[in-house]
């Protein structure tokens, strides 16, 4: 797993709930087309603009609500991590489970707007704005975490590892 990382970004507020990323309608979808509709009321047309390798930045309480898979739908649309002020911590494991990293940066949605690029390192804990240069501290992620995220998510790691049959540990 790469411990730097950097992309385009694109800030979301406070409190956004994992309805307002994976719509209630789009959960009768295959994984691939409910992807489309993620933010669908909070940023519409937000799936047409954004590309892999790029950013969520988000603020405090990020990803609260139901426990829907909602990392995987970013994982579709090729979303490299995501950094909050604040994540809900049933959000925050199941972005591991899935292989998508995630780093808490107090005070980042003040230091980012759309399209500027972030630097992140996930083990030494930092996010920084490429733009205006505003490095902040960030909690780094852990070997294990690390572990996880490199096998693409828990499920791999726990079949190469031994522990499921192959096949229950792809997506």
């Amino acid at each position: 797993m790469e411990q730097q990382l950097q992309g385009r970004v694109w800030v979301v507020g406070d409190s956004v709930t994992t309805d307002a990323m994976y719509p209630g309608f789009a959960m009768k979808l295959p994984p691939e087309q409910a992807a489309k509709h993620v933010f669908y009321e909070l940023r519409p047309g937000w799936t047409e603009q954004v590309a892999p390798g790029e950013i969520v930045v988000a603020g405090r309480n990020f990803g609260l609500g139901s426990s829907r898979p909602v990392a995987t739908l970013f994982r579709y649309l090729g979303v490299r991590a995501l950094v909050a002020e604040e994540f809900n911590s049933l959000f925050l494991r199941n972005c591991i489970n899935f292989g998508l990293p995630a780093l808490t940066a107090p005070g980042v949605t003040g230091a980012f707007t759309d399209g500027d690029t972030a630097r992140l390192h996930l083990t030494e804990g930092w996010c920084e704005n490429t733009r205006t240069g505003v490095r902040l501290a960030a909690e780094p992620l852990p070997a294990f975490v690390l572990d996880i995220l490199e096998a693409g998510g828990l499920l791999p790691k726990l079949a190469k590892e031994g522990y499921l049959p192959a096949a229950e540990g792809v997506r």
